[in-house]
């Protein structure tokens, strides 16, 4: 347990910033799960509209550094090359 004012209001502050960045981290998957879904639906401009939408979350999480760039770039690019797989 936390010995000193300081530990204790870092550990707080750790399960507030932990609530809050597993809630981006949602909001990621979720976001990726709708443009998933938009290609499954075989629409192809459908698709194009919602990943343009969703991007802009992915970039967002990744700018705050819940997840790492490298990871945020590879599935945008998985997900845009699904897209063009569309006939």
């Amino acid at each position: 347990m936390a010995n000193s004012a300081q530990a204790r209001k870092r550990a707080r502050q750790a399960v507030k910033q932990r609530a809050h960045n597993a809630s981006l981290r949602s909001a990621l998957r979720t976001a990726i799960k709708k443009i998933i879904k938009a290609v499954e639906a075989g629409d192809k401009t459908a698709a194009q509209s919602v990943f343009n939408e969703n991007v802009s979350v992915i970039d967002r999480i990744t700018d705050k550094k819940i997840i790492h760039k490298n990871k945020a770039a590879r599935h945008k690019s998985r997900l845009s090359a699904a897209i063009k797989a569309l006939a």
